[in-house]
């Protein structure tokens, strides 16, 4: 007989009844009924339940164990009387009668329980991550993250795509984030750079000719974390593809995610491909975002005109300043009591906003404050702009464009979860298309890129000579999934003029750009082939598809939101002998001081 076990601990069934078998684990649960002990055995692929009765030799020793102290039992399987089967456990007609036990390592008293699921304080919970990793839903999500990637990974080898490995320790790239730097010791006052994506590497095996490239690719980005970021380094399925089109990388992908989400989605609807394709400013007129989620049938509508030189003096005047009016629809609120409105304006005021205005249409007429100020015509095109019908009342947003398109955005989701809109049990994707090239940075006063700076700007190098910088859209594009980005993406600009002239707009002088991008500028002038691709997150695919509402939940061992390594203790400081050999002073800044 094996020394450690001859089944695991969620293989055994009715049918090995009678035979003799040897498991081991840790000490999940203990319940002692007096003349028995139960003794809940738990290993990486289930549970089974062990028995003892007083009268064994070994009872003691099982009695005095602590939970999650590591065991080796063994015993004869017995099947479970009809009243006492657990049809929730796969191995529940069947116990262990243990006749031996061997102890193999001693559990302390523990920080946190791993057989309930109670929620703990972060600190806790990263600090003992082993632990935590040993209680049932993050053990599952973890073995869900690996299951979602080996199936990626299958995927993507069937459509033709490559996997390669590209370096980890490189040089500085502007993709938005602040990096992550490594001193070299061999070159004084040097800098490596960790990959905050492999753009321009994936670039280069498309000018080397390997046509199709994919891999699972750590990132690393020095910025906060949030709800669907962490902080420090996440992973992504970058790909890219030679010789296509913005809808030849969409077909690529989309079968991939519409399978994986079909596939690991638990019955969960899946948006059919091809997905919808919504331009930029389309998603931020009629969703008041860039990740819009379609699970919410709202659409927001543009009313300046019913308001311009109306008699509701306040948005007319705002909108003689350069404002804008969107009307948010909400099917049925008409029914709803003063106190839904009133709670909606509170919440609209600690958004920041003066308010929020309606209009209730009945069958009766249109009825409210607002409503009070407008003529017949003016209420009728905003009934017909939001689409409204009796019952329904409509909420409005008034402000500069962009500013108006985030509170209207907000309204909308707000709306939503108020009038219990949200499609259950869905998973809905779609493309965001024909972002604009360019931004203006209000506090630098600068023009700069407003996405990826790599990507060919629609109408290539005579739209970057003849036309205002702020209206030329690029060839870029992100997938999203239920108000989720999973991914951003470009039609890659593969052109030395176009690359210099699109990074002269946004301030970079040509020696710059040389300088910078040296090996991928390099590299365009010896043939390179038009190229694309996208980089979907693996840690979001993973958080939607647990139904998640934070990605430290499908990652092994994250870091904490101060970007600290509780577990390993890092970062930390390093011996002065250490910096010498790495030629670095440390310039640390004063110690805080409370009062």
């Amino acid at each position: 007989m094996h020394a450690y076990r001859t089944h695991t601990c969620g293989q055994l069934r009715a049918a090995h009844t009678g035979e003799t078998a040897r498991l081991s684990g840790w000490v999940h649960r203990k319940r002692d009924h007096g003349h028995l002990l139960f003794v809940d055995l738990r290993d990486h692929y289930g549970l089974t339940q062990c028995v003892v009765d007083t009268s064994s030799p070994v009872f003691g020793t099982l009695e005095g164990l602590k939970l999650e102290t590591v065991v080796t039992v063994t015993g004869d399987v017995v099947a479970r009387s009809s009243d006492t089967v657990n049809p929730k456990l796969p191995t529940g007609e069947v116990e262990l009668r243990v006749a031996e036990v061997a102890v193999r390592s001693a559990a302390k008293e523990l920080p946190l329980p791993v057989s309930v699921e109670a929620d703990y304080p972060e600190e806790i919970r990263l600090r003992y991550r082993f632990l935590d990793l040993r209680r049932e839903k993050l053990h599952r999500n973890i073995m869900l993250r690996s299951a979602v990637i080996a199936s990626i990974r299958r995927r993507m080898i069937q459509q033709g795509f490559t996997e390669f490995q590209t370096p980890i320790l490189t040089a500085s790239s502007p993709e938005g984030a602040r990096d992550y730097l490594v001193p070299s010791r061999i070159h004084p006052g040097k800098f490596y750079a960790l990959p905050q994506a492999p753009q321009m590497f994936k670039q280069l095996l498309m000018v080397a000719g390997f046509d199709r490239y994919f891999q699972i690719a750590p990132c690393f980005r020095d910025e906060d974390g949030r709800a669907d970021r962490s902080p420090g380094e996440f992973y992504q399925l970058d790909f890219e593809m030679s010789y296509v089109t913005q809808e030849d990388v969409f077909a690529a992908l989309e079968p991939v995610l519409h399978g994986v989400f079909e596939e690991f989605g638990e019955g969960r609807k899946v948006t059919p491909a091809p997905f919808p394709r919504i331009p930029f400013d389309e998603a931020m007129l009629k969703y008041g975002t860039d990740k819009p989620d379609l699970r919410n049938p709202l659409v927001i509508a543009d009313v300046s005109d019913a308001f311009r030189g109306s008699g509701f003096g306040l948005f007319a005047k705002a909108i003689d300043g350069g404002a804008v009016v969107r009307a948010i629809p909400a099917p049925g609120a008409a029914a709803k009591p003063r106190s839904f409105f009133d709670k909606l304006n509170e919440w609209a005021r600690a958004e920041g906003a003066g308010g929020l205005g309606y209009v209730v249409f009945e069958a009766g007429g249109a009825k409210g404050p607002i409503a009070k100020n407008l003529d017949g015509q003016r209420l009728a095109a905003i009934r017909s702009a939001a689409n409204a019908t009796d019952g329904d009342a409509v909420f409005f947003a008034c402000a500069k464009p962009a500013e108006a398109a985030a509170f209207a955005g907000k309204a909308r989701t707000r709306l939503c979860q108020e009038l219990d809109l949200l499609e259950k049990g869905a998973f809905r994707l779609c493309w965001i298309v024909d972002f604009p090239m360019y931004e203006f940075n209000p506090d630098t006063k600068k023009i700069e890129f407003s996405h990826n700076p790599f990507s060919m700007p629609q109408g290539g190098l005579d739209a970057l000579n003849t036309k205002d910088p702020l209206t030329i859209k690029a060839y870029q594009y992100d997938i999203v999934c239920n108000g989720v980005e999973l991914s951003s993406g470009a039609i890659r600009n593969h052109l030395p003029d176009v690359m210099v002239r699109a990074f002269e707009i946004a301030g970079y002088a040509r020696a710059e750009v040389e300088e910078r991008f040296a090996g991928l500028f390099n590299a365009f002038q010896y043939g390179a082939p038009p190229h694309g691709g996208s980089a979907p997150g693996i840690d979001r695919i993973v958080m939607l598809l647990a139904d998640e509402p934070n990605i430290r939940e499908v990652v092994a061992f994250p870091m904490n939101q101060q970007a600290q390594d509780l577990l390993m203790g890092a970062p930390a400081e390093v011996s002065a002998e250490r910096l010498k050999e790495l030629h670095i002073r440390l310039h640390l800044p004063p110690p805080r001081t409370s009062g």
